[in-house]
Protein backbone atom coordinates (compact mmCIF):
# COMPACT_ATOMS: atom_id res chain seq x y z
CA UNK A 1 0.00 0.00 0.00
CA UNK A 2 0.89 3.35 -0.37
CA UNK A 3 2.53 5.37 2.83
CA UNK A 4 1.00 8.21 2.13
CA UNK A 5 -2.62 6.08 2.25
CA UNK A 6 -1.60 4.09 5.78
CA UNK A 7 -3.28 6.49 7.91
CA UNK A 8 -6.22 7.14 5.75
CA UNK A 9 -6.67 3.64 6.01
CA UNK A 10 -6.35 3.28 9.44
CA UNK A 11 -8.50 6.33 10.12
CA UNK A 12 -11.08 4.37 8.30
CA UNK A 13 -10.69 1.40 10.13
CA UNK A 14 -11.53 2.80 13.68
CA UNK A 15 -14.97 2.20 14.73
CA UNK A 16 -17.32 4.85 13.96
CA UNK A 17 -17.44 6.32 18.19
CA UNK A 18 -13.63 7.05 17.44
CA UNK A 19 -14.01 8.78 14.23
CA UNK A 20 -16.23 11.66 16.03
CA UNK A 21 -13.43 14.13 16.49
CA UNK A 22 -11.45 13.28 13.43
CA UNK A 23 -10.76 16.42 11.10
CA UNK A 24 -9.30 16.26 7.36
CA UNK A 25 -8.29 19.36 6.30
CA UNK A 26 -5.72 20.80 4.14
CA UNK A 27 -4.62 23.50 1.50
CA UNK A 28 -3.55 23.59 -1.91
CA UNK A 29 -1.71 26.93 -2.39
CA UNK A 30 -0.18 26.99 -6.58
CA UNK A 31 1.03 29.50 -8.39
CA UNK A 32 2.52 30.21 -11.95
CA UNK A 33 5.56 32.45 -11.82
CA UNK A 34 7.83 34.70 -14.28
CA UNK A 35 11.19 34.47 -12.38
CA UNK A 36 14.48 36.22 -13.18
CA UNK A 37 17.49 36.16 -10.85
CA UNK A 38 18.78 39.50 -13.08
CA UNK A 39 21.69 38.02 -14.76
CA UNK A 40 20.96 34.62 -17.34
CA UNK A 41 17.45 33.19 -16.17
CA UNK A 42 14.34 34.68 -16.80
CA UNK A 43 12.10 31.63 -16.90
CA UNK A 44 8.24 30.44 -16.24
CA UNK A 45 8.10 27.77 -13.56
CA UNK A 46 4.90 26.26 -11.39
CA UNK A 47 5.15 26.46 -7.91
CA UNK A 48 3.56 25.00 -5.28
CA UNK A 49 3.77 27.01 -1.79
CA UNK A 50 3.22 25.34 1.43
CA UNK A 51 0.32 22.83 0.44
CA UNK A 52 -0.52 20.54 2.87
CA UNK A 53 -2.65 17.59 3.76
CA UNK A 54 -3.83 16.88 7.88
CA UNK A 55 -4.94 15.07 10.00
CA UNK A 56 -6.66 16.48 13.59
CA UNK A 57 -8.68 14.57 16.56
CA UNK A 58 -9.43 15.35 19.85
CA UNK A 59 -11.05 14.10 22.78
CA UNK A 60 -12.47 14.82 26.23
CA UNK A 61 -11.38 13.05 29.33
CA UNK A 62 -12.78 14.91 32.42
CA UNK A 63 -12.24 18.30 31.62
CA UNK A 64 -8.64 17.58 29.66
CA UNK A 65 -8.66 17.18 25.77
CA UNK A 66 -6.41 15.12 24.06
CA UNK A 67 -5.50 15.92 20.89
CA UNK A 68 -3.34 15.25 18.24
CA UNK A 69 -2.25 16.13 14.69
CA UNK A 70 -0.26 14.91 11.61
CA UNK A 71 0.55 17.04 8.85
CA UNK A 72 2.38 16.68 5.97
CA UNK A 73 3.78 18.75 2.68
CA UNK A 74 1.08 17.94 -0.72
CA UNK A 75 3.64 19.18 -4.02
CA UNK A 76 1.06 20.12 -6.60
CA UNK A 77 3.55 20.68 -8.89
CA UNK A 78 5.87 17.78 -9.20
CA UNK A 79 3.49 14.97 -7.20
CA UNK A 80 6.30 14.44 -4.18
CA UNK A 81 5.36 14.53 -0.41
CA UNK A 82 6.94 13.34 3.14
CA UNK A 83 4.61 12.40 5.52
CA UNK A 84 4.52 13.63 8.59
CA UNK A 85 6.91 17.13 7.38
CA UNK A 86 5.19 19.62 8.95
CA UNK A 87 3.32 20.35 12.35
CA UNK A 88 2.90 16.69 13.52
CA UNK A 89 2.25 16.14 17.13
CA UNK A 90 0.04 14.80 20.10
CA UNK A 91 -0.77 16.44 23.79
CA UNK A 92 -3.19 17.93 26.53
CA UNK A 93 -5.32 20.98 26.79
CA UNK A 94 -7.24 22.30 29.64
CA UNK A 95 -7.79 24.73 31.72
CA UNK A 96 -3.77 24.96 32.40
CA UNK A 97 -3.50 25.87 29.04
CA UNK A 98 -1.19 23.48 26.48
CA UNK A 99 1.44 20.94 26.01
CA UNK A 100 2.70 19.43 23.43
CA UNK A 101 4.98 16.61 21.89
CA UNK A 102 6.49 16.03 18.53
CA UNK A 103 8.03 18.25 15.85
CA UNK A 104 6.20 21.45 15.02
CA UNK A 105 6.76 25.16 14.33
CA UNK A 106 8.80 27.04 17.52
CA UNK A 107 7.37 30.06 19.06
CA UNK A 108 10.02 32.25 17.67
CA UNK A 109 8.80 31.12 14.10
CA UNK A 110 4.74 31.63 15.06
CA UNK A 111 6.00 35.36 16.26
CA UNK A 112 6.30 37.03 12.71
CA UNK A 113 2.74 36.34 12.58
CA UNK A 114 1.48 40.13 12.86
CA UNK A 115 3.78 41.34 9.83
CA UNK A 116 3.63 37.80 7.93
CA UNK A 117 1.80 39.94 4.38
CA UNK A 118 3.19 37.53 2.23
CA UNK A 119 3.82 34.15 4.16
CA UNK A 120 3.77 31.10 1.42
CA UNK A 121 4.05 33.13 -1.48
CA UNK A 122 6.82 35.45 -3.35
CA UNK A 123 8.48 38.27 -1.41
CA UNK A 124 7.77 35.85 1.94
CA UNK A 125 9.61 37.80 4.31
CA UNK A 126 11.72 34.48 5.08
CA UNK A 127 13.63 35.13 2.06
CA UNK A 128 15.25 37.87 4.25
CA UNK A 129 14.62 36.71 8.12
CA UNK A 130 15.41 32.93 7.08
CA UNK A 131 18.61 33.92 5.29
CA UNK A 132 22.86 32.09 5.60
CA UNK A 133 23.81 29.95 8.07
CA UNK A 134 22.64 31.90 10.83
CA UNK A 135 19.13 29.99 10.05
CA UNK A 136 15.79 30.64 12.32
CA UNK A 137 12.12 29.90 11.61
CA UNK A 138 12.79 26.63 11.94
CA UNK A 139 10.22 23.27 12.54
CA UNK A 140 12.29 21.46 15.38
CA UNK A 141 11.89 17.46 16.18
CA UNK A 142 11.78 16.00 19.39
CA UNK A 143 9.80 18.99 21.01
CA UNK A 144 8.63 19.85 24.05
CA UNK A 145 5.80 22.92 24.03
CA UNK A 146 3.88 24.70 27.06
CA UNK A 147 1.19 27.32 25.92
CA UNK A 148 -0.25 29.87 28.92
CA UNK A 149 -4.11 30.59 28.87
CA UNK A 150 -4.81 33.64 27.57
CA UNK A 151 -4.39 35.98 30.81
CA UNK A 152 -6.44 39.19 29.69
CA UNK A 153 -4.81 39.01 26.50
CA UNK A 154 -1.31 37.93 26.88
CA UNK A 155 -0.37 34.64 26.25
CA UNK A 156 3.37 32.73 26.59
CA UNK A 157 4.81 29.93 24.84
CA UNK A 158 7.87 27.98 25.51
CA UNK A 159 9.36 25.02 23.64
CA UNK A 160 12.60 23.14 24.37
CA UNK A 161 14.19 20.70 21.66
CA UNK A 162 15.89 17.70 23.29
CA UNK A 163 17.78 16.91 20.48
CA UNK A 164 17.97 17.17 16.18
CA UNK A 165 18.25 13.81 15.07
CA UNK A 166 16.93 10.39 16.17
CA UNK A 167 19.42 10.28 19.47
CA UNK A 168 20.83 13.10 20.93
CA UNK A 169 24.30 13.41 20.81
CA UNK A 170 26.83 12.55 23.47
CA UNK A 171 28.14 15.15 24.58
CA UNK A 172 24.73 17.22 24.90
CA UNK A 173 25.17 20.40 23.24
CA UNK A 174 22.12 19.58 20.01
CA UNK A 175 19.33 21.08 22.32
CA UNK A 176 17.24 24.33 21.28
CA UNK A 177 14.76 26.39 23.11
CA UNK A 178 12.64 28.82 22.16
CA UNK A 179 9.82 31.62 24.17
CA UNK A 180 7.64 33.83 22.98
CA UNK A 181 4.99 36.21 24.85
CA UNK A 182 1.79 37.46 22.53
CA UNK A 183 -0.50 40.30 23.20
CA UNK A 184 -3.56 41.09 21.06
CA UNK A 185 -6.43 43.49 22.33
CA UNK A 186 -9.17 44.68 19.59
CA UNK A 187 -7.18 45.54 16.43
CA UNK A 188 -3.51 45.89 17.83
CA UNK A 189 -1.41 42.78 17.82
CA UNK A 190 2.02 42.15 18.82
CA UNK A 191 4.82 38.86 19.43
CA UNK A 192 8.18 39.32 20.70
CA UNK A 193 10.23 35.89 21.05
CA UNK A 194 13.35 34.72 21.38
CA UNK A 195 15.26 31.72 20.57
CA UNK A 196 18.92 29.82 21.43
CA UNK A 197 20.20 26.66 19.34
CA UNK A 198 23.16 24.93 21.05
CA UNK A 199 26.20 24.78 19.09
CA UNK A 200 26.47 20.68 17.95
CA UNK A 201 22.58 21.99 16.18
CA UNK A 202 23.25 21.58 12.11
CA UNK A 203 23.44 25.53 11.93
CA UNK A 204 26.08 26.03 14.63
CA UNK A 205 25.10 27.73 17.97
CA UNK A 206 22.69 31.36 17.64
CA UNK A 207 20.54 33.02 18.91
CA UNK A 208 17.68 35.49 18.14
CA UNK A 209 15.22 38.25 19.26
CA UNK A 210 12.44 39.60 17.48
CA UNK A 211 9.25 41.49 17.25
CA UNK A 212 6.36 41.57 15.29
CA UNK A 213 3.10 43.81 15.84
CA UNK A 214 -0.07 45.41 13.48
CA UNK A 215 -2.84 47.60 14.00
CA UNK A 216 -5.76 48.17 11.96
CA UNK A 217 -7.16 51.03 11.52
CA UNK A 218 -10.41 51.18 9.59
CA UNK A 219 -9.63 49.12 6.40
CA UNK A 220 -5.93 49.70 7.00
CA UNK A 221 -3.88 47.35 8.61
CA UNK A 222 -0.29 48.59 9.37
CA UNK A 223 2.56 46.20 10.45
CA UNK A 224 6.12 46.75 11.59
CA UNK A 225 8.99 44.05 12.16
CA UNK A 226 12.47 43.90 13.76
CA UNK A 227 14.73 40.68 14.59
CA UNK A 228 18.37 40.75 15.36
CA UNK A 229 20.75 37.58 15.11
CA UNK A 230 24.07 36.47 16.74
CA UNK A 231 25.87 33.39 15.70
CA UNK A 232 29.26 32.10 16.87
CA UNK A 233 30.47 32.89 13.89
CA UNK A 234 30.08 36.62 13.63
CA UNK A 235 30.20 36.63 9.71
CA UNK A 236 26.58 35.38 9.96
CA UNK A 237 25.56 38.44 12.40
CA UNK A 238 22.63 40.08 10.73
CA UNK A 239 19.54 42.69 11.64
CA UNK A 240 16.17 42.22 9.99
CA UNK A 241 13.50 45.58 9.83
CA UNK A 242 10.71 46.04 7.57
CA UNK A 243 7.50 47.91 7.29
CA UNK A 244 4.16 47.26 5.40
CA UNK A 245 0.67 47.51 5.36
CA UNK A 246 -2.51 46.14 3.95
CA UNK A 247 -5.97 47.88 2.85
CA UNK A 248 -9.14 45.98 2.40
CA UNK A 249 -10.68 48.45 -0.78
CA UNK A 250 -13.79 46.42 -0.97
CA UNK A 251 -15.45 42.93 0.58
CA UNK A 252 -13.27 41.01 -1.79
CA UNK A 253 -10.36 43.17 -2.26
CA UNK A 254 -7.50 44.23 -1.07
CA UNK A 255 -3.68 45.71 -1.56
CA UNK A 256 -0.68 44.71 0.48
CA UNK A 257 2.97 45.38 0.58
CA UNK A 258 6.09 45.84 2.78
CA UNK A 259 9.65 46.34 2.34
CA UNK A 260 12.34 45.19 4.92
CA UNK A 261 16.12 45.87 5.32
CA UNK A 262 18.72 42.94 6.10
CA UNK A 263 22.26 44.14 7.41
CA UNK A 264 24.50 41.69 7.55
CA UNK A 265 27.88 41.59 9.51
CA UNK A 266 29.80 40.01 6.57
CA UNK A 267 31.11 42.79 3.93
CA UNK A 268 29.05 43.84 1.24
CA UNK A 269 26.20 41.85 2.06
CA UNK A 270 23.04 43.85 3.03
CA UNK A 271 19.91 43.14 0.90
CA UNK A 272 16.55 44.97 0.38
CA UNK A 273 13.21 42.86 0.00
CA UNK A 274 10.43 44.82 -1.84
CA UNK A 275 6.40 43.32 -2.16
CA UNK A 276 3.35 44.26 -3.43
CA UNK A 277 0.42 42.36 -4.32
CA UNK A 278 -3.35 42.05 -5.08
CA UNK A 279 -5.44 39.19 -3.54
CA UNK A 280 -9.28 38.85 -4.72
CA UNK A 281 -11.25 36.60 -2.29
CA UNK A 282 -13.99 34.64 -3.64
CA UNK A 283 -15.53 33.22 -0.43
CA UNK A 284 -14.03 31.88 2.93
CA UNK A 285 -11.60 29.15 1.69
CA UNK A 286 -10.55 30.36 -1.69
CA UNK A 287 -8.77 33.55 -2.89
CA UNK A 288 -6.44 34.38 -6.20
CA UNK A 289 -3.77 36.83 -6.09
CA UNK A 290 -0.75 38.55 -7.87
CA UNK A 291 2.34 39.71 -6.54
CA UNK A 292 5.31 41.56 -8.00
CA UNK A 293 8.31 41.26 -5.59
CA UNK A 294 12.18 42.26 -6.03
CA UNK A 295 15.16 41.68 -3.85
CA UNK A 296 18.19 43.99 -4.48
CA UNK A 297 21.46 41.94 -3.10
CA UNK A 298 25.52 43.83 -2.62
CA UNK A 299 27.84 42.50 -4.19
CA UNK A 300 28.76 39.09 -1.87
CA UNK A 301 25.23 38.27 -1.40
CA UNK A 302 23.08 36.68 -3.67
CA UNK A 303 19.50 36.56 -2.21
CA UNK A 304 16.00 36.44 -4.32
CA UNK A 305 12.21 36.62 -3.66
CA UNK A 306 11.13 33.25 -4.50
CA UNK A 307 13.35 30.80 -2.25
CA UNK A 308 10.99 30.15 1.35
CA UNK A 309 8.14 28.01 1.33
CA UNK A 310 7.66 27.57 -2.59
CA UNK A 311 8.80 24.41 -4.56
CA UNK A 312 10.92 27.07 -6.60
CA UNK A 313 14.33 25.86 -6.22
CA UNK A 314 16.55 28.41 -8.53
CA UNK A 315 19.23 30.60 -6.04
CA UNK A 316 19.63 33.81 -6.77
CA UNK A 317 23.00 35.18 -8.20
CA UNK A 318 25.14 37.96 -6.18
CA UNK A 319 25.21 41.23 -7.00
CA UNK A 320 22.36 40.82 -8.64
CA UNK A 321 18.92 42.20 -7.99
CA UNK A 322 16.39 39.30 -8.46
CA UNK A 323 12.62 39.87 -9.41
CA UNK A 324 9.42 37.99 -9.97
CA UNK A 325 5.83 38.35 -10.98
CA UNK A 326 3.28 35.77 -9.52
CA UNK A 327 -0.66 34.53 -10.47
CA UNK A 328 -1.78 32.32 -7.64
CA UNK A 329 -4.95 30.11 -5.94
CA UNK A 330 -5.20 29.07 -2.50
CA UNK A 331 -7.69 26.98 -1.23
CA UNK A 332 -8.38 25.83 1.88
CA UNK A 333 -10.46 23.31 2.78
Amino acid sequence: MNKALLPVAILAALPAVAMADVQIYGRANISIDLLDDGADYSEVAMSSNSSRLGFRASRDFDGITAIMQIEQEIDYSNSGSNWASRDTFAGLRGGFGMVRLGKFDTPFKRARGPANLFGDQLGDMRNLTRAGAGRFDERTPNTIHYQTPDFNGFQFNLAYSLHEGTDASADGDDNAWSFSVTYKVGDFDIAAAYENYDENRSQGGRDAFRVAASYKISDVTLVGFYQTIDHDNDAFDSDVFGIGASWSFSEKMSVKGHWLTRSAEASDSDSDLLAVGLEYRIGRQLRLYGNYALVANDDNVALNPWAQARTTGQPGTAGESASGFSLGLRFDF
